[in-house]
């Protein structure tokens, strides 16, 4: 069962590697003829918010170069490289269109695309009840991080990094030593999401807020809508791989009940707003 398995993975790692060569064939032979500056998406969202579904399907698209956040030309230890290594990338791309992650910058995503004019940017948000438990499988530390960053915003890197005065007072408010590694989660959720109102993203053009659950459950009519945005072309079978599956699926986890309070109160925002 186990060689089957790696067989399976090694063939997909050769389909994929293939699909890229004929997708950067592709873009060569287009490459002189194309017209207008080159321009960057920057997907943005809290960490398991399906950030890396939205990638692939980008990725799909022959009109675009991606960047994961795995790729070391562009990211080191998970944080985007500096702005000269991003524009020297941006250069040298054969595609118009080349799509970043933004996740450990999200507090940073005016400046970025400010500073890489021009350039748009889809901020990705899913119900924080599937974010913690997502979490929870791969997390154990978010209680220590959340501490740090009670004592100082910029004591556990990027993580507390661009957060408002109002917002460190709540953390700090909120926080306590027996905090449980499902309510840090929440707490984390909440502070990093809220950059994008703190940011006034909301009031901007360039910037899509995009629910989640909307995607995976409407994904024709939803991405659709997005490609329109980004100004590329939208072909249904670049989302064939889209599922709802994870949609609520496990049992919602136990939050303290004043950061579940906070996090409601967040999630209607975005839902006022989000795609």
């Amino acid at each position: 069962m186990k060689s089957q398995d790696g067989l399976v993975r090694a063939l997909a790692r050769i389909k994929y590697h293939s699909f890229l060569l004929k997708k950067q064939a592709y873009q060569t032979l287009l490459s002189s003829s194309r017209e207008g500056a080159k321009q960057i998406f920057f997907i943005a969202g809290v960490q398991r918010s399906g950030t890396n579904m939205l990638m692939d399907v980008l990725e799909r698209s022959f009109e675009t170069m991606v960047y994961h956040e795995r790729d070391p030309r562009a990211f080191n230890g998970y944080e985007m490289r500096p702005p000269t290594v991003i524009h020297s990338l941006v250069r040298t791309a054969s595609a118009k269109y080349i799509v970043l992650k933004a996740l450990c910058e999200l507090q940073e995503l005016r400046c970025l695309m400010d500073t890489f004019n021009p350039s748009k940017g889809i901020w990705l948000v899913r119900h924080y009840e599937d974010v913690v438990n997502s979490h929870l499988d791969l997390w154990t530390g978010m209680p220590e991080s959340i501490r740090r960053i009670a004592g100082d915003r910029n004591a556990a890197g990027w993580r507390g990094r661009g957060m408002s005065d109002e917002t460190h007072a709540l953390v700090r408010c909120l926080y306590h030593p027996e905090i449980s590694n499902a309510s840090a989660c929440a707490l984390f959720w909440y502070f990093r999401n809220v950059l994008f109102f703190e940011q006034n993203l909301d009031q901007d053009s360039r910037v899509r807020l995009v629910g989640y659950e909307q995607l995976v459950q409407h994904p024709t009519e939803v991405f659709n809508e997005l490609f329109t945005f980004l100004g590329i072309a939208y072909k249904p079978h670049v989302s064939r791989k889209v599922v709802a599956s994870s949609v609520r699926r496990r049992s919602p986890p136990k939050i303290d009940s004043a950061i579940r309070q906070i996090c409601d109160q967040l999630l209607a925002r975005i839902e006022r707003v989000a795609v």
